[in-house]
């Protein structure tokens, strides 16, 4: 279970790759307009690293998006409760584990002013009351043990309400919308992760979709398997206990078009289907690319808010390390096969 005290920096092991991170997504619907406000701060080594970067179209590169603001190196705060770093980018949690206010400003016409507002628990995917997928570590088989190696150590995901305004060079746009946030803290290396699927689908307030798959990406990551997940449904939160999916990468490994079949706590089974309305380089840390696209979903099945839902949105960020992009792409390719659970 998370508590209060877990909106705040935990104490470090003595491990100089320890990190601590928070990521804040939210978008513009009508202008395909994506935004994603991140941290990643190491106790042990006194910096933070920090990305705001903001995309509407089909950038390859990080030059091509709307705007990148990429920093490896800021001074570390004393507090994950109110802090400003040198990019700017101040964010104060008025609420534990509930409400952020997040503000940005380049000096040159791009901001940020947004109210985070969560709408359920934070969702612990170590926690096997709340984590089907977790409790079912605890039986034979491996299920629930994915944490992204030993970076989701401690992790939680969050649905949330999130409104305010993005400028980008002066042209304004609101941000009325629900998205997801998350936060994790472990030894976090700067080499040696596992492929993973990040994503989620919004339809509303009383209707949200959260799932971290795995798969291999040596073979390009088409067949996608559930590591954990929840449906959020008019305020319940149902933790997901078996899923399914297929993403189809056309161009390099964007994700283009997922299929997911995913079975909730209640016995319920869903399908999703999304389709790439942008593309991004997320370039989060050194070595490590998310190749990113702002989804349009629709879902089916499990009755309830689905058969009102209509078309929703969502990230998915599909995460491969650059010595593994280089190994796939010599000649002849040399990567491993990613491991099924780590």
């Amino acid at each position: 279970m998370i508590h209060d005290v877990d909106a705040e920096f935990h104490p470090a092991e003595d491990d100089p790759t320890w990190a601590e991170t928070n990521y804040f997504g939210f978008f513009n619907a009508e202008h395909n307009l994506n935004v994603g406000v991140y941290g990643l701060f190491r106790p042990n080594l006194g910096i933070v690293g920090s990305t705001i970067c903001i995309n509407s179209g089909r950038a390859v590169t990080p030059w091509e998006a709307d705007f990148c603001d990429l920093r490896s190196s800021l001074p570390i705060p004393d507090s994950l409760l109110d802090y400003e770093l040198l990019n700017s980018l101040h964010v104060r949690c008025t609420k534990p584990n509930q409400t952020w206010l997040i503000n940005y400003d380049d000096g040159e016409g791009t901001t940020i002013d947004v109210t985070w507002d969560a709408l359920m628990p934070a969702f612990d995917i170590q926690d096997p009351d709340m984590d089907p997928m977790c409790a079912a570590a605890t039986n034979a088989d491996d299920a629930g043990k994915f944490a992204w190696g030993t970076a989701y150590n401690g992790h939680f995901d969050q649905s949330g309400k999130v409104t305010g305004t993005v400028s980008v060079r002066g042209k304004s746009y609101d941000i009325d919308c629900v998205s997801t946030m998350d936060h994790s803290w472990g030894p976090r290396p700067e080499r040696g992760k596992p492929n993973m699927s990040w994503l989620h689908a919004h339809f509303s307030e009383e209707l949200a979709v959260h799932a971290i798959f795995g798969f291999d990406g040596t073979t390009n990551g088409t067949e996608l398997w559930l590591a954990h997940g929840y449906i959020l449904e008019k305020g319940a939160v149902y933790g997901l206990k078996a899923g399914t999916g297929r993403t189809e990468r056309p161009q390099e490994r964007y994700p283009e078009s997922v299929a997911l079949d995913i079975t909730d706590s209640a016995d319920r089974t869903f399908t999703l289907h999304g389709r790439a309305l942008t593309t991004f380089p997320w370039q989060c840390w050194p070595n490590m690319v998310a190749f990113n696209s702002l989804a349009e979903w629709t879902i089916e099945g499990g009755g309830g808010a689905t058969t009102e839902a209509g078309t929703g949105h969502g990230e998915i960020m599909d995460f491969f390390e650059v010595p593994m992009l280089t190994a796939l792409n010599s000649d002849p390719a040399t990567a491993r096969p990613s491991r099924p659970l780590d």
